[in-house]
């Protein structure tokens, strides 16, 4: 009964879908500056309704954009008429889209889980499928995981924490966070990986096992549960929360411009329909204030995490200066461990460095607030790929990702058991 009642309501929900029939998704590369300044004019040209997955940086890096039906001849043209190359990614993205679909109506006909043993962590699911895969977690696992409700999402949704600790108060804490970009599925799917991972580590894993018994983790799965919910019934390519912005049609605020750090700098939209809105102020979004409240009542968090894709890099402050971070050399050291350790598993390279040297400005981040606020090991990572399926990663890459990604974490949770300050 209950796979049935699943898969009626995604049934439902597929009805209700907007739909990106003939839409592609095209990597723009440039040769020179100038061609850069071309490409970077095609974001202001909203009457093409573009969706930039990867964002002008530099020459060196290439530009992905989603390009509606109704605009691929146009935006052809302006290119070929500028001699700017192009390939084409993905020929029809309702294509992938499709087949996504299909996978999760098919995990839904099967049987719930009736444990997290059973849970499916090869397959994307449904929001109410991952909290109650957090409550049985907690029931599961009384003695190290409880769930701490930090605050709720514009619609009411609860944001949920999982606490893991083996006791004691004002204990150092290390926090990692999924899915603030909702369209970004393979975070949140590999965030209830690496909740079962650390379960199931804890007395077998070593190095896990000696953090756990000083350091407590907090893990939120669900950063953004309004635009998750959304990427679910309406629109899969939604990326921002959902809070209606008064005086324009558009909804919702890039809860990663929304952060009281470099706050409005270049970097960051003030047009509430762009898809880098960075909202009328800093913790204006009620799904940040929550992570800023509880990041200051707690007050001794000595790494924070902020998990993203794609790309495959792993970033440090700062996104929204040049100037560097005072521990820019730990922290780049830090980072090439980390990097080294997740491709020693499938060898997926990532690059890595500062935000606004490895990909561009960005005002109002997350881990440039958090950096700020005393927290020393700040990262955010770009999980795969690097552009062949975008946004629409495939679930058999959900648990390689989730695997390699967490030898990383563990390179930068050890080090800051290690390196107490």
């Amino acid at each position: 009964m209950r796979g049935l009642l699943v898969f009626a309501a995604l049934f439902v929900a597929v009805l209700s879908k907007e739909t990106f029939e003939g839409h592609q998704v095209l990597r723009i590369t440039a040769k020179d500056e100038a061609q850069l300044a071309l490409i970077k004019d095609l974001e202001d040209m909203i009457h093409f309704e573009l969706d930039f997955w990867r964002g002008v940086t530099d020459v060196a890096s290439p530009v992905d954009v989603r390009v509606p039906f109704h605009s691929l001849q146009s935006v052809k043209v302006y290119l070929e008429t500028k001699a700017i190359q192009y390939a084409t990614m993905i020929e029809d993205l309702q294509t992938l889209l499709d087949m996504e679909q299909e996978d999760m109506e098919a995990a839904a006909r099967a049987a719930g889980p009736r444990s997290t043993d059973s849970f499916d962590y090869s397959n994307y699911h449904t929001i109410n499928e991952i909290y109650n895969f957090q409550d049985m977690l907690v029931r599961e696992n009384p003695n190290l995981v409880s769930k701490i409700v930090i605050g709720q999402s514009y619609e009411g949704r609860p944001l949920s924490v999982l606490k893991f600790s083996t006791g004691g108060t004002n204990r150092p804490g290390l926090w990692i966070d999924t899915g603030i970009h909702s369209r970004e599925w393979v975070t949140q799917a590999s965030g209830t990986w690496f909740a079962k991972k650390i379960v199931t580590a804890y007395g077998s894993d070593p190095a896990l096992t000696a953090i756990l018994n000083k350091m407590d983790i907090f893990l939120l799965i669900m950063t953004n549960p309004d635009g998750f919910a959304y990427t679910q019934t309406s629109n899969r390519m939604w990326r921002k929360t959902r809070k209606p912005n008064p005086g324009s049609s558009c909804v919702g605020v890039d809860p990663n411009r929304n952060w009281d750090a470099g706050f409005g700098e270049p970097g960051a939209s003030s047009n509430p329909c762009s898809e880098t809105y960075r909202g009328p102020s800093a913790n204006s979004e009620s799904e940040v204030r929550a992570i800023v409240d509880f990041v200051r009542s707690h007050g001794n968090l000595k790494s924070f995490v902020s998990i993203h894709s794609y790309s495959q890099m792993l970033l440090y402050p700062y996104g929204y200066t040049s100037t560097p971070a005072k521990d820019q050399a730990e922290l780049h050291s830090l980072a090439k461990k980390a990097i080294t350790d997740l491709a020693s598993l499938y060898g997926t390279r990532y690059r890595y460095g500062s935000i606004i040297n490895t990909i561009y400005p960005a005002s109002g981040g997350t881990i440039d607030w958090t950096y700020n606020q005393g927290i020393k090991y700040s990262y955010t990572f770009e999980l795969r790929d690097t552009g062949r399926y975008g946004f629409l990663l495939p679930a058999n890459q959900i648990i390689p990702t989730a695997q390699e990604t967490w030898l990383a974490l563990m390179a930068i949770m050890d080090h800051a058991y290690k390196n107490t300050y």
